[in-house]
């Protein structure tokens, strides 16, 4: 949902947050992370001989046995495949930068009041047990006459969400993309969401939310614009 409105004007965007410039991604990070891609779809990689599938490494044959099941029977056999292709799709934000995603989607509009992107879906994986985390997030920024489009908010939301993620973390990353990206005047990112590692184990609690925001600029400054933006992701 996109709401345009009028917003208190506030002074130049002021961050005390170290990040990395747009289109400079960190080489040691993009390495890491495939690398740690090609280990997990070598972990599920199946291997077929005599027209029986056995897993590759013999421990994981044991991990699944341990589970009480039979690595070999079919419903089985191309697990290991399947899962290591939908990790790959899970992660796939770390074949992605930011540069490539806003795509030169910056326009001069002479524009200074506030835009909201909001209800954003959000499927992410917590990178400490490996099971997803869901929910919205909600985008707002106050332009210094310069706009991205619509579809590129969404893009960035896409892009960090499909990593090994914590949610703080994420939230911060987003707002962050945006700043370097426009320059503008401030910045609000509001995510909510459900982990499954709070639902499906440990303390099992199936309505719980986790909700982490990051404000920077007039966001952070100035309670007036604060206050305008949550009241706005607020409203049905």
């Amino acid at each position: 949902m996109l709401i345009r409105v009028g917003s208190t004007h506030g002074k130049n965007l002021q961050s005390g947050y170290r990040h990395t410039r747009i289109g400079q991604d960190s080489h040691t990070t993009k390495a890491t992370a495939q690398a740690t891609i090609r280990d997990t779809a070598q972990l599920f990689t199946t291997t077929t001989t005599t027209g029986k599938g056995y897993l590759q490494h013999p421990e994981r044959a044991e991990q699944c046995q341990g589970l009480g099941e039979n690595p070999e029977r079919p419903g089985l056999l191309q697990t290991p495949s399947r899962a290591a292709k939908a990790m790959q799709y899970f992660t796939k934000g770390y074949q992605e930068n930011i540069q490539d995603v806003l795509n030169d989607a910056i326009f001069d509009e002479g524009h200074d009041d506030m835009v909201i992107v909001k209800d954003i879906d959000m499927f992410s994986m917590c990178e400490h047990h490996l099971v997803p985390f869901t929910g919205t997030v909600h985008v707002g920024y106050l332009p210094c006459k310069k706009v991205l489009g619509l579809s590129k908010l969404v893009r960035v939301v896409e892009m960090y969400s499909r990593r090994l993620q914590v949610q703080e973390r994420l939230t911060k990353q987003i707002a962050t993309a945006i700043t370097d990206a426009l320059q503008p005047a401030g910045v609000g990112v509001v995510v909510e969401a459900t982990h499954m590692c709070m639902v499906m184990r440990g303390v099992q609690k199936t309505n719980s939310k986790t909700v982490t925001s990051t404000m920077l600029g007039v966001f952070r400054d100035d309670p007036k614009t604060r206050d305008e933006f949550l009241k706005l992701i607020r409203r049905s």
